[in-house]
């Protein structure tokens, strides 16, 4: 465990963390309903039609610039691992439209009568060590005197219009790949409590720091459809999301699905997020979770801060797309389940 300066740790001077911090999507929907319209110009290719990962605009025939944001409080108490897991989470939503960053903008809040300038610099310095394994600098940003410590990148990269992947283009027959393990909002809330292991706490940051740099290499395959990254609102959530984008729907095998070491027995002794619940109260509608339980509710809306790409593909791309994952160490990258004709909404088996 972690602690500041003046003994309190990181988590503490925050109500929520990571992308638990999120808005709940029912809460989200109503807040953004109404709002959507306006000037919509021809070359903006992606907006906020289906909640994909980024805004995408075309500057030319072979050049789109993505830009995208995303910001939290802290999911850990040492400042350089906050940092560094929300840095990645914000780069991930441009290779999850299959581009490729350029550079970044500082998203900085925080509560200068709590934190000393030593703990916000290492924040900071977390943040830069993965744009520097991005390839991307840091060109500014912008920060405020919070209540709550905020950190989070505007992330801006670039991609060919060809070879952009949206959140809305999952075919029936497709195939469902997910890049990463799922458990990041349990093991926050271990941590929080003080029931994570050291060795678990190792998993955590390995997860959660890994950038999703398979992206691009999947956006110049034919055979992949649709490409999202799972966050906030679980692997439901997001699922959800390319089923109701594409007019389909999905199956699940539970069997199939990777999960982080002792996430079941983690979740059982009740360490999970308040965002699991709110996020089944979102869309548990669209949800057949067949004989599973309470606990694998609580793990498939668990909201995965910095989590994997979730990618729909042809049958034939399959081993495609699974060698594009175990070039970038993605080792657990794995087929979970296929999309199919039929109401939006996601099956369990």
């Amino acid at each position: 465990m972690t602690t500041l300066e003046n003994g309190v740790r990181l988590t503490s001077l925050s109500h929520g963390g990571g992308c638990g911090c999120k808005l709940a999507p029912a809460v989200l929907e109503k807040i953004i309903a109404g709002t959507v319209g306006g000037l919509t110009p021809p070359d903006l290719l992606v907006g906020v039609e289906t909640s994909d990962d980024a805004a995408v605009y075309r500057i030319n025939e072979t050049q789109a610039i993505v830009a995208t944001t995303d910001f939290f409080m802290p999911i850990v108490d040492d400042p350089f691992d906050f940092g560094a897991i929300a840095a990645t989470n914000a780069i991930s939503d441009v290779y999850a439209m299959g581009g490729t960053p350029l550079f970044a903008l500082a998203l900085v809040g925080m509560p200068i009568d709590k934190l000393s300038v030593e703990t916000i610099r290492k924040i900071l310095e977390g943040g830069q060590s993965v744009c520097k394994r991005a390839g991307i600098p840091v060109a500014g940003g912008h920060s405020v005197d919070s209540v709550e410590a905020i950190y989070g990148l505007v992330a801006i990269g670039i991609v060919d219009p060809r070879n952009l992947k949206r959140n809305s283009t999952a075919r029936p027959g497709d195939k469902i790949v997910l890049g990463k393990a799922l458990g990041v909002g349990v093991y926050s809330a271990a941590h929080k409590s003080e029931q994570l292991s050291e060795a678990l706490y190792r998993e955590f940051i390995a997860t959660t720091t890994k950038l999703n740099t398979p992206g691009p290499k999947l956006a110049h395959m034919p055979g992949v459809h649709a490409l999202t990254d799972v966050t906030g609102f679980g692997l439901l959530g997001h699922l959800v999301e390319v089923c109701k984008g594409a007019g389909v729907r999905a199956t699940v095998r539970w069997n199939d699905l990777p999960f982080l070491p002792e996430v079941a027995a983690l979740a059982k002794a009740g360490h999970v997020t308040g965002a699991s619940g709110r996020n089944w109260a979102g869309y548990g509608d669209l949800i057949d979770l067949g004989s599973h339980d309470k606990t694998a509710r609580q793990l498939l809306t668990d909201p995965q801060t910095s989590g994997g790409l979730l990618v729909t593909c042809a049958p034939d791309a399959v081993d495609g797309v699974l060698a594009a994952f175990r070039a970038e160490g993605f080792d657990r990258a794995v087929v979970i389940g296929e999309i199919q004709s039929g109401v939006p909404g996601v099956s369990v088996v």
